[in-house]
């Protein structure tokens, strides 16, 4: 028999008897292409199912950063007691997940990055990634995973058209996340590439281009009420609805692209002012959160050595990571973890956060671990 997905099963039923004794379910996603998918797939699974979604959240990453965090359960207490379904984030939340079983919620944590060194306090975790899951394929995006529920959840009721809708954003956060085309990804991209042609979700028919199209609009998606200008274009209910957001999104979209060259031609006159850079880290109070991946990209990409850039808030930094393939930036973090207050990701791209007084202990451990290789 081939083995499964550790805990998906145990996940799927949990939800499963949530829908059946009406309890309130909420779903909290990372604010990108793929938290944004895996919410939508569950939330019209658990439709699917009878079942309703009570609220979806998304993190503001300009001011809540990363991950489950204080304000997020702050704001969604008054749901409790409840189901709290965390997607493509939640594998580093140790305290944050705590905190949301004192306030009465139960947690489910579906996440495909790198676990640390434990897991959190959780009800159940599914990450193909921790110990124990002989689930042979392990690159999943975290929309991948959540399709494989969907399947477990719905059975026979998971028809070929709502597959097929599934697995059209399945595809598009496999390609945005940059997962390996290899194996259940491959299919997924199969599957939901072809269907793309003729879908029928209107926040999806609009673009007649590549799909590099529709994720460079969702990647500038901001936040809305804790609900993500991405998810709304993806859930319009008509192409009338989703033209408005569109043309928005391709605007901020153009504007995203410009702000990002203008941080890389920034960090490219500093460091020519360097030499003998083991590592390239740099921030900015004026350089924006979400723009700092996509430009820790690009500096890779000229410098081939690992970039660590942050934008500088009030008393901390949040931050991204790129490394080069042999490099896992997330256990070079590990090592540094007593500097920093949250941190994860994937081996090549990670983020962080960080009080302001322990930068340069940090940049100073990166140094030394990373100069040990």
């Amino acid at each position: 028999m081939k083995p499964e997905i550790k805990n998906l099963k145990k996940a799927a039923q949990r939800i499963l008897r949530a829908v059946k004794k009406k309890e309130k379910i909420v779903l909290y996603g990372d604010a990108d292409l793929d938290g944004i998918s895996s919410v939508i797939v569950l939330k019209e699974a658990i439709k699917n199912l009878g079942g309703k979604v009570e609220a979806v959240y998304f993190p503001d990453r300009e001011t809540e950063g990363y991950g489950l965090n204080e304000d997020a359960l702050a704001c969604l207490k008054n749901y409790a007691p409840a189901l709290l379904i965390v997607l493509d984030c939640g594998i580093g939340n140790f305290e944050e997940a705590k905190l949301a079983k004192k306030l009465g919620f139960e947690v489910i944590i579906i996440d495909h990055h790198e676990p640390l060194k434990k897991l959190p306090q959780a009800s159940i975790v599914v990450n193909p990634k921790q110990q124990g899951d002989k689930y042979s394929f392990k690159e999943f995006a975290n929309a991948g995973l959540i399709f494989k529920l969907a399947e477990v959840l719905l059975k026979r009721k998971l028809s070929v058209s709502l597959r097929n809708n599934f697995l059209e954003l399945v595809a598009l956060a496999t390609i945005a996340d940059m997962m390996p085309q290899i194996a259940d990804n491959a299919k997924f991209l199969r599957q939901g590439l072809s269907s793309l042609k003729t879908t029928f979700r209107p926040g999806l028919k609009i673009f007649p281009e590549t799909p590099q199209k529709i994720i460079s609009a969702c990647h500038a998606g901001g936040n809305q009420d804790h609900l993500n200008e991405c998810y709304l274009l993806l859930t319009a209910t008509s192409t009338k609805e989703a033209d408005i957001l569109a043309e928005k999104l391709l605007e901020k979209a153009q504007t995203r692209r410009l702000k990002i060259q203008e941080i890389t031609e920034e960090i490219e006159e500093r460091l020519l002012k360097k030499s003998g850079n083991s590592i390239i880290f740099e921030g900015d109070d004026a350089w924006p959160v979400l723009m700092l991946g996509p430009a820790a990209s690009k500096i890779y990409q000229i410098h081939k050595t690992p970039v660590f850039l942050y934008s500088k808030k009030k008393d901390y930094c949040q931050g991204a990571v790129r490394t080069p393939a042999g490099i896992n930036g997330v256990k070079a973090m590990i090592h540094c973890s007593k500097f920093l207050e949250t941190y994860g990701g994937h081996p090549q791209a990670a983020g962080f956060k960080i009080k302001k007084e322990n930068l340069e202990k940090f940049k100073t451990c990166l140094i030394n671990i990373l100069n040990r290789r």
